[in-house]
């Protein structure tokens, strides 16, 4: 189980317990955090569950493929340094204490 912290883009906190094995998009879909869209169900067929990932995590991540970074090409205003997909970020342990930004918008 991992806590992670969505914040929304004014500010508005979500701390969310997360078991292991799903994704951090699946986290969010499940305990209702808004602006995690999600329209593919995880497929990494959109962008809609894009974040900006905090400065201090970013090197602790998995690296991204090359099919997700195709696919910010479609998000909102992609930042390449800390953007990433949440459909494709797997929660394990080591992501506890994770936080997330979320964009303005998806589109």
């Amino acid at each position: 189980m991992a806590r992670i912290t969505y914040i929304e883009h004014d500010g508005t906190e979500h701390v969310v317990d997360v078991p292991a094995g799903l994704t951090v998009m699946e986290g969010a879909r499940d305990n209702n955090v808004p602006g995690i869209d999600a329209d593919c169900g995880g497929a990494c067929a959109c962008s809609t569950c894009h974040v900006y990932v905090h400065a201090d995590w970013v090197e602790k991540l998995p690296k991204m493929d090359d099919m997700e970074e195709d696919m910010l090409d479609f998000a909102f205003e992609p930042d390449m340094s800390r953007s990433r997909l949440t459909c494709q970020i797997k929660v394990t342990d080591a992501l506890d204490g994770l936080i997330v930004n979320l964009p303005e918008k998806q589109i």
